[in-house]
């Protein structure tokens, strides 16, 4: 009878705290139902990403630049046409009357009743022939800057898959502290159906019964807290890739494969990072855009060589046109300018100055991001052994501490701390592997790789 009454007090005392666990299971089962979204499925959706869309774009536009500043060296031709309705008065001036042997002296016709249709049409071209390497050294660099600024569009890919990885494994991390989390409630509420037990027959204080209770009612706050930590994660997933949709999915529990190379040196890793990183990359062509630039501005100082020809009909009917046609060379040399071309030629030196100290400059950021990130996957792998071993050592723990409360041995003061220590040791573990997989993703940007 002392063993029936035990086990109905304790079911009828943990009933809401046990109908708690069964809604929060079949919450787990319906989450697993969800679809799952993969690591790569969520890289395929990112390449869509507005930065990457803004990258692909500002790429064009400096091709387009290019096509615009290698159109100067092409022959350029213009057709018109032209049709006037116009009354024909003339006044002389002095010059083209004494010319005219005065007659133009008298006063003008001021009738306006005569008028008179005039027709207009030409076609003209231009070629340039040289102008001391202004108009190529402009057409090379702007050709070069479309070159820069696709490999920007490269970097913008790197920054962009390592803000979305880390972010996913943010939410793989959150979604393993829910299972953490749960579990504890789980275990929480077997606590509770022990406890009210012994203190149903004598065995145990009322104060254990309420410490408790307690403990099962912040494990429920920790569940909710952790499930509102993992939408926030899908969230901030969802705005990283650029995806569209709501939350409604789940992440899986892929872990991201070792970096082939990254138990190598420092010097090594940073080598092969100087030959891969875009940014670098993107550097090295606007310097090459911005000696073109200096040699285009230096070509100032010389004249520019052009021919042209042209040809034209006019009349004051269409089928009593006048021919003309006429061809010519051009050679233009702004002798003084008030120093302009002395000051674009410094300009232009200084900012390929300022090119070198970036360069400089990102150098020792690349350097900084490999060892840094190298570090932290060497102290992350070491973190989950420690981790590893943590959590076998709590769940011992919890263990014996469990079998000494229902032998009468323990208390429930040691039976707590000790499921406090094993989800401790648990969430520690969860952290520890979503910063080992953080840092191999900082690691593969680090080297430039996608």
């Amino acid at each position: 009878m002392g063993h029936a009454r035990f086990l109905a007090t304790a079911l009828a005392c943990a009933w809401p705290f046990a109908t708690l666990a069964g809604g929060t299971a079949m919450a787990q089962e319906q989450s697993h139902a969800a679809r799952v979204l993969t690591l790569a499925e969520v890289e395929q959706v990112a390449a869509q990403q507005p930065q990457m869309l803004v990258a692909r774009a500002n790429a064009e536009v400096a091709e387009a630049q290019s096509g615009q500043a290698h159109a100067p060296m092409l022959p350029q031709v213009t057709a018109q046409a032209g049709y006037t309705r116009e009354t024909g008065n003339l006044a002389l001036s002095p010059t083209q009357a004494a010319a005219f042997g005065g007659a133009g002296r008298t006063a003008p016709a001021t009738s306006l009743s005569n008028s008179y249709d005039y027709w207009n049409f030409g076609i003209t071209a231009s070629q340039l022939i040289y102008d001391f390497g202004q108009t190529p050294g402009r057409a090379k660099a702007a050709s070069l800057n479309a070159e820069a600024q696709r490999v920007v569009e490269r970097t913008t890919r790197l920054q962009v898959m390592l803000t979305v990885r880390q972010a996913y494994f943010n939410a793989g991390a959150m979604k393993d502290l829910v299972g953490v989390a749960r579990e504890t409630l789980d275990a929480q509420n077997k606590h509770l159906m022990q406890v009210q037990g012994y203190v149903q027959v004598g065995t145990q204080p009322p104060i254990a019964l309420a410490q408790q209770k307690a403990a099962v009612a912040n494990a429920i706050v920790q569940v909710i807290a952790a499930q509102n930590n993992y939408e926030t994660a899908k969230a901030q997933l969802n705005q990283a890739a650029g995806i569209t949709g709501g939350t409604d999915y789940d992440v899986s529990d892929e872990p991201i494969p070792a970096v082939n190379d990254e138990d190598q040196p420092l010097e090594t890793l940073y080598a092969k990072a100087i030959a891969a990183r875009p940014e670098l990359a993107s550097l090295y062509k606007q310097r090459e855009a911005q000696e073109e630039t200096v040699t285009s501005a230096k070509g100032g100082y010389g004249p520019t060589l052009s021919a042209n020809a042209g040809f034209n009909a006019v009349g004051y009917a269409l089928d009593n046109m006048a021919p003309n046609w006429s061809v010519g060379a051009l050679l233009n040399w702004p002798i003084f300018q008030g120093g302009l071309t002395k000051a674009t030629v410094r300009q232009a030196e200084a900012q390929l100055s300022s090119i070198d100290a970036q360069t400089s400059l990102q150098q020792l950021q690349v350097r900084l991001s490999v060892d840094s990130a190298r570090l932290a996957v060497k102290a992350a792998k070491a973190t989950i052994g420690a981790a590893d071993d943590a959590v076998t050592s709590a769940r011992e723990q919890l263990r014996l501490a469990e079998q000494r409360y229902s032998t009468g041995v323990g208390n429930i003061i040691e039976l707590g701390d000790a499921q406090v220590a094993y989800t401790a040791a648990a969430a520690q573990l969860v952290q520890a592997r979503y910063g080992l997989a953080s840092a191999r993703a900082q690691l593969l940007a680090a080297l430039g790789r996608t």
